[in-house]
């Protein structure tokens, strides 16, 4: 009884880190790019020095929670999975945590930015929005709302 016990008290940290930042590698981008059976997918690139990031991370969250049947919203960063315990402060302070997380975990960023969408270069904020009938749109900088109307129109 005691191994049970202490076997279970090792793998819950484990556990608990299960839903929070997941690496992104060029393996996992096509999936990640693959149309949802309905509504949208909209891919939020931010990194940690970006200054526009959070306001617009926060308005995608807003318009997910307005739709959360139709909106899937993912977040990733462009920074290293190395820098872990950094993303995950900030993620947390901007209480961006509960949202599915990525960040890169190449060697390679710019190849990752390629596969993620070849007519970006790279610059942070970026929004990728993938349709359910395969249409996409990519938008950067700062949203506006009229931008925001364009990723989901009522």
């Amino acid at each position: 009884m005691k191994r049970l016990l202490l076997l279970l008290a090792l793998l819950l940290p484990g556990l608990a880190i299960a839903g929070s930042l997941q690496p992104l590698a060029a393996s996992d981008v096509a999936t990640l790019l693959k149309p949802p059976a309905h509504g949208e997918r909209i891919i939020a690139l931010w990194a940690l020095d970006c200054a526009y990031c959070e306001p617009n991370l926060e308005a995608l969250a807003k318009l997910q929670d307005a739709h959360p049947h139709d909106v899937e919203l993912i977040i990733v960063t462009t920074d290293s999975i190395e820098q872990r315990r950094a993303i995950e402060a900030r993620l947390q302070r901007m209480k961006m945590d509960g949202y599915p997380n990525r960040a890169y975990a190449e060697a390679s960023p710019e190849r990752l930015n390629f596969l993620l969408d070849p007519n970006w270069g790279g610059e942070t904020p970026r929004v990728l929005v993938i349709r359910a009938d395969g249409r996409r749109l990519g938008i950067s900088g700062e949203l506006t709302p009229k931008q925001l109307g364009k990723i989901f129109p009522d």
